[in-house]
């Protein structure tokens, strides 16, 4: 397993989309992208309590490049009133693509939108588990702390964008079809000894739309 660090910004910023052109991103080999046209996501599932039926929207681009979630109850807090149960939530999307046979495809970046507000001495921290259902040993994570007061007391939007930098990339088996899956997980912890300190880290909010676009790196596979 390989951790890479990640990037917060207190600002809500536009995620790219997943094909960036010819080279499918900076660290791609020129020629060794497949056709475009022939890379298609088919379906996208969920699971886990940040992201229980009927609180999910997904939202696929007409030629099935581009998946856009939107979530409604990947929402954690602490404090006065919460459980444990509260401040930890997690949010597994599960990605099927079809590509042409002799490809491989690797996480190359993805981008997250949410909203936090955390009293001083409260904490947060949201990580990324990147990993192929065919080989499930082979895993990247990101992670990405929020520390409460300062710009957080009040509450401000947030991006995580995850750079996954070519050393740590996740291939998918060689073949014409891929399970992709990313374990999201918010995890609010205090170190406030009243009681009265709280928190909340979420991926929605009722001004905000989350959007998760996955960004793509190609190679050919290796005999």
């Amino acid at each position: 397993m390989r951790s890479v660090a990640a990037l917060l910004l207190p600002a809500l910023a536009v995620a790219s989309p997943i094909l960036n052109g010819p080279g499918f991103g900076e660290n791609a080999i020129s020629g060794d992208a497949p056709n475009p046209k022939e890379i298609q996501f088919t379906t996208a599932q969920t699971s886990g309590a940040g992201c229980r039926q009927g609180t999910v929207t997904t939202t696929f681009s007409p030629d099935m490049t581009v998946v856009t979630f939107g979530f409604d109850g990947f929402q954690t807090y602490i404090g006065p009133g919460y459980t444990r149960a509260d401040s930890n939530k997690n949010c597994q999307l599960h990605l099927n693509l079809k590509y042409p046979g002799g490809y491989q495809f690797a996480v190359f970046s993805s981008v997250y939108h949410g909203w936090a507000q955390l009293d001083e001495g409260v904490s947060g921290q949201f990580t990324s588990t990147y990993f192929f259902s065919q080989d499930a040993s082979a895993t990247t994570t990101t992670t990405t702390s929020i520390v409460g007061g300062g710009v957080w007391a009040q509450g401000n939007v947030y991006t995580k964008e995850d750079k996954v930098p070519t050393s740590s990339y996740i291939w998918s088996p060689c073949g014409g079809t891929g399970i992709l899956n990313i374990n999201n997980r918010i995890i609010l912890s205090t170190t406030d000894r009243t009681g009265k300190a709280s928190g909340e880290i979420t991926n929605d909010d009722a001004t905000i739309k989350i959007e998760h676009q996955l960004n793509l790196n190609w190679r050919t596979c290796r005999k």
